[in-house]
């Protein structure tokens, strides 16, 4: 799902709006005065979904690809977000295009429409890509993306007030307070509360979201929500908030705010916050979120192409993936049109070089977990995010709280 630099992964605030060419359709368009309809598959030719940034790159990939088969790639642009909307209305009529680019997280309900085609990849191919990323895309055993970027958050620390950055939590925790303490700093650590950016403190203490299926699938009957290890780290929250570590009202504004003032000594985001701080002037490093109890896992988001299984050109759309566009060029390409982590490793020391700070978010993409792509995730998001504000508002027992979110979250599974 997204610009690394400038939008944000969480799952709620994808990037919608934009343009597209054709004809006028207000069953697609978000504005059917002004958006025309996009076009769809056609046998013999390519067409493919995508967000403008991405168009270009694809066009020249295209024209070698048109060179060798003689086959006609037509692109359409639009707006990220309505990439999605539109393919999961025009898909399932058979009007949605061969190719699109999108999300990891979309694959789930692509995948129980019958939307999304398995992609092959030969073993070398696999090997060039990252591990976390082709899992990411991996659903009910089959992979059914080509991944090209991650993101994961991170700990940005401010290297005037924390040299060298903490491995483990709770020196992290021990700075946090000295700097406090010292009068250095307005506040020492900050992870924004809402369960995205808190997913970290859940893992670190041995919990999570949803159990694994014998597939390594994320099986929605295994809610860990009120697991041993999710009660820990809601434990610790509640501690730390009652140590005056973290406090409400701190929230992902308010911490950006004071750590580009340079007053505050580490925050845990993610990587779309990149040009900010470089911009703010203030010293920085990029680490891997510390140590708790175990490695601190946080969700991991990939983008990538799909195949769309509708399609009448599915081999040839696998073909143009395979062939043309998992190659140095166009991912190289592809991350220079906007500055992320590649999920293709042959460039990765050259996108590092370019951009020393990805390296602290690739460091944390490989101890991360993809971000469930299943439906009944929805169910993680509501009623995480009211378990966290009970939380940082101090209306109970942490672990009450998580047994009650559990609860919850399996109803809402259950009743859809």
């Amino acid at each position: 799902m997204k610009n690394l630099l400038k939008t944000v992964t969480f799952v709620v605030l994808a990037a919608l709006v934009a343009g597209m060419f054709g004809v006028a359709s207000p069953s697609l368009a978000q504005d059917p005065t002004a958006t025309p309809k996009p076009l769809g598959s056609e046998e013999g030719k390519l067409t493919i979904w995508v967000n403008a940034e991405r168009a270009p790159i694809l066009e020249a990939a295209a024209k070698q690809f048109t060179a060798k088969y003689g086959i006609e790639i037509r692109i359409t642009t639009m707006g990220f977000g309505d990439v999605r909307s539109n393919f999961e209305l025009a898909g399932p009529a058979g009007e949605g295009p061969d190719i699109l680019l999108g999300a990891h997280d979309w694959i789930g309900s692509f995948y129980a429409n019958g939307l999304v085609a398995p992609i092959e990849l030969s073993d070398e191919l696999k090997a060039k890509f990252d591990p976390v990323a082709l899992r990411a895309f991996t659903y009910n055993g089959e992979l059914v993306g080509l991944p090209y970027q991650v993101e994961a958050i991170a700990m940005y620390y401010n290297t005037d007030l924390v040299p060298t950055a903490p491995a483990k939590w709770d020196d992290a925790v021990a700075i946090a307070k000295k700097l406090v303490a010292d009068g250095k700093a307005e506040r020492g650590i900050a992870i924004p509360p809402d369960p995205y950016h808190s997913f970290p403190l859940l893992t670190g203490f041995g919990g999570g979201v949803f159990g694994l299926d014998e597939k390594g699938s994320y099986d929605p009957s295994k809610v860990l929500l009120d697991s041993e290890g999710t009660i820990a780290g809601a434990t610790e929250l509640d501690k730390l908030i009652k140590e005056g570590v973290f406090a409400d009202g701190v929230g992902y504004d308010q911490a950006k705010d004071l750590f580009l003032k340079g007053k505050l000594g580490m925050w845990v985001t993610g990587p779309w916050e990149l040009n900010n701080v470089i911009n703010s002037g203030v010293k920085f490093g990029v680490a891997r979120i510390p140590t708790m109890k175990q490695e601190a896992a946080p969700f991991v988001g990939v983008q990538g192409f799909m195949v769309n299984k509708l399609s009448k050109n599915v081999l040839l759309a696998q073909s143009f993936l395979t062939e043309f566009v998992a190659t140095d060029e166009v991912m190289t390409a592809l991350f220079k049109a906007q500055f992320g982590i590649p999920a293709w490793l042959p460039i990765r020391p050259a996108a590092f070089a370019e951009a020393p700070a990805l390296e602290g978010f690739a460091a944390s993409v490989a101890v991360g977990q993809p971000m469930p792509a299943i439906p009944q995730m929805a169910a993680f998001w509501n009623t995480a995010g009211n378990a966290l504000t009970l939380i940082y508002q101090q209306k109970g027992d942490p672990a009450t709280i998580m047994k009650d979110a559990a609860k919850a979250a399996r109803e809402e599974i259950a009743k859809k």
